[in-house]
């Protein structure tokens, strides 16, 4: 297969910002082998009190992140399944898409709510569940539990913020054109013209 060829799949790492495709292995495989370890040291309910305001507690959510839609009947589970996975391939075009290295914030950000999404979609399909277990509270008010996954999304969730931030005052910042001038842009940072004649 000749290189040119090469470069046009759309899962190469040369392509875009798939390179930040290893941030989003590192997600899943933190994420799952925390919950391996949990579940292999845990029993169901069954808690360590790390800190005054935090807690490591095994549970078994079936709804979304932070046990949103948990109490539903159990079509919650191939919903989120569908939409998971729908997210992520939506996702790993967008990497494939955006550049480098302009765009290091959002590809960051993707990668890790990529991570995060395929982390719980595999709990999902695999356990019919996904396992939380990081439990923080304040005296008897305990927050939802969650999980390596969880983090990683709300953390990337918080990059595609920033970056739209980002984006939203660098182009505020740029000249404005005056109507017709169809070359104001192309002389924005050149030097002015020479309108003596010489």
């Amino acid at each position: 297969m000749s290189d040119s060829r090469i470069s046009k799949l759309w899962f190469t790492p040369t392509r875009g910002a798939s390179n930040w495709l290893w941030l989003s292995a590192f997600v899943v495989l933190l994420d799952q082998a925390t919950k391996v370890l949990v579940s292999s040291s845990l029993d169901l309910y069954e808690r360590i009190v790390l800190m005054p305001v935090l807690e490591l507690t095994r549970l078994h959510n079936e709804g979304a992140a932070f046990s949103l839609l948990a109490g539903a009947s159990g079509w919650q589970r191939w919903f989120f399944i569908l939409l998971g996975s729908g997210v992520s391939l939506v996702l790993m075009v967008w990497l494939r898409r955006i550049r480098t290295p302009e765009q290091t914030v959002l590809a960051m950000g993707l990668a890790l709510v990529l991570g995060g999404a395929l982390g719980n979609v595999i709990d999902r399909v695999w356990l019919g569940h996904v396992v939380d277990f990081i439990h923080f509270h304040w005296g008897d008010a305990y927050f939802p539990a969650f999980n390596v996954a969880d983090s990683a999304i709300t953390v990337g969730a918080a990059c595609l913020l920033l970056d739209a931030f980002w984006e939203g005052r660098q182009t505020k910042s740029l000249p404005s054109c005056e109507p017709g001038d169809r070359r104001a842009a192309d002389r924005v940072g050149a030097p002015p013209e020479d309108r003596s004649g010489r």
